[in-house]
């Protein structure tokens, strides 16, 4: 029987025990803070469950719009809704551990081993796990990642946070500075604006979300500002300091921001130092991520890697497919090199941002031939409905076969609409197929194949 250990419990690693277990090797997931890992406990999951109570209030302040008010409730918001952030927070903190405890009766229905320490290699085949040394056939690292700490702006749980410590406030942050307009930025600074804090971003580029596709960015930005958010763009922060009641931001033009609650989104780094990697021979790049080919494995023999640690695309379902490809790489199955020209993604502000396949930056620069075609959701009669006016279905397809190359969707609930396009991609399938499949009117997903259909190539000569 095959012995794999996995360093790591967060979706690179349980997912890779779990479909392990299945193939019947006898596995060990080796845990410090708990199953699911910072994903489940610190990370996506708390952070999505807090972002899911702020798109609820802003639906409520929203309503007046459709003609529901609501005036009752105490005072301290528009129209008496408030946030109750103890409880907003203790929700989010057991939810995670929920997720949790769900993950680790499933490993344990599955015959999975969970050993709860730091996990470290002696050499390929050895792991040490606490005071416990397991021989392993097989070893596979997930030990993610840790946010970024600037010199200058170091965190100190009460004033300057990193986003694993908002959930400990036992009130709304009165005017919270967000450094950093990443995903995870933008992310965090519309959740507390519509909470009810007054949010001052400070992005360094000359946009929001400088990464992610121009027009998605440019939609964001407009409603955040039409929310009261203040968006200061090319402004890079040199400092973070308290003051007597909150904190003072210094960017380096010399300019200040005065708020009573800085929160740092800088980026992650790879939770690879001092366990032993490149004493075992697998090789780091100059950040410290783990360097894989796209079947996971390292430079070291039977050693895998998955996750946020290899910096590949630093999202959980890339992680979990990581994890999965590692296994069945390892055991010997049939086997896809990842592809992440089908990863499907989302960025879950209010309204959700999702993509997949080729960027319109690739079709710009002329490293993709494709044609584009963009739909406002104003024009959607389910949006229209609902009073959702900020948003977009934009699809991308190949001039002459016609085939899905990739697509972006703004809107509420982005990250399920975007399935349509992103099983697209993966299957090839044309702008004809995806036009000629049925969506449910009124629907906001049948602007998709409203989109597909306006890619149709018309047919010679009348199709005669």
């Amino acid at each position: 029987m095959t012995r794999i250990v996995i360093i790591g419990g967060g979706p690179g690693g349980y997912e890779a025990a779990l479909v392990a277990a299945q193939l019947g090797a006898q596995v060990t997931v080796v845990e410090e803070d708990g199953p699911g890992g910072a994903c489940v406990l610190t990370d996506c999951v708390p952070s999505k469950t807090l972002i899911a109570t702020s798109v609820r209030k802003q639906a409520l302040l929203d309503a007046a719009s459709l003609g529901v008010y609501f005036t009752g409730g105490p005072d301290g918001d528009v129209g008496g809704v408030y946030a109750d952030m103890p409880l907003v927070n203790t929700r989010v903190k057991e939810l995670a551990q929920a997720q949790s405890a769900d993950i680790a009766s499933r490993l344990a229905a599955e015959g999975v081993e969970i050993v709860k320490a730091r996990g470290r290699l002696v050499d390929p085949q050895v792991v040490r796990a606490g005071d416990r040394t397991i021989r392993a056939d097989v070893v596979i690292v997930a030990t993610g990642a840790t946010p970024r700490i600037l010199q200058g702006a170091e965190p100190d749980g009460e004033r300057v946070l990193t986003w694993r410590q908002m959930y400990d406030l036992d009130a709304l942050p009165e005017h919270l500075i967000v450094v950093g307009s990443g995903v995870t930025g933008a992310e965090f600074a519309g959740a507390y604006r519509s909470l009810g804090s007054q949010v001052t971003l400070v992005s360094s580029r000359d946009r929001m979300m400088p990464n992610e596709d121009a027009d998605a960015a440019e939609v964001l930005e407009e409603v955040y500002r039409r929310r009261g958010m203040n968006v200061m763009g090319r402004s890079r922060a040199a400092s973070v300091k308290r003051t007597a009641d909150g904190v003072v931001v210094t960017l380096e033009d010399g300019r200040t921001a005065e708020g009573t609650h800085c929160l740092m989104t800088v980026g992650m780094v790879p939770n690879t130092a001092g366990i032993g990697l490149e004493e075992a021979g697998v090789t780091l790049d100059k950040g410290g991520f783990i360097q894989v080919d796209k079947v996971s494995r390292t430079s070291a023999p039977g050693v895998y890697a998955a996750g946020d640690c290899t910096g590949v695309l630093m999202l959980a379902s890339v992680a979990a497919m990581q994890g999965r490809i590692a296994v069945w790489h390892a055991l010997g199955e049939a086997v896809q090199p990842l592809r992440l020209a089908t990863v499907a993604s989302n960025i879950f502000t209010d309204p959700e941002i999702a993509a997949v396949g080729v960027a319109q930056r690739a079709i710009e620069s002329g490293e993709v031939e494709a044609n584009v075609v963009k739909l406002p959701l104003a024009t959607n009669a389910r949006a229209k409905m609902q009073g959702f006016n900020d948003g977009f279905i934009k699809l991308f397809c190949r001039p002459h076969t016609g085939i899905v190359l990739g697509g972006v969707v703004v809107a509420p609930s982005a990250s399920e609409l975007i399935l349509a396009v992103s099983v697209a991609v993966q299957q090839r399938l044309t702008v004809d197929q995806l036009a000629h499949t049925f969506a449910v009117y009124p629907s906001m997903s049948g602007s998709i194949t409203e989109a597909a259909r306006r890619l149709m190539q018309p047919v010679p000569n009348g199709g005669l």
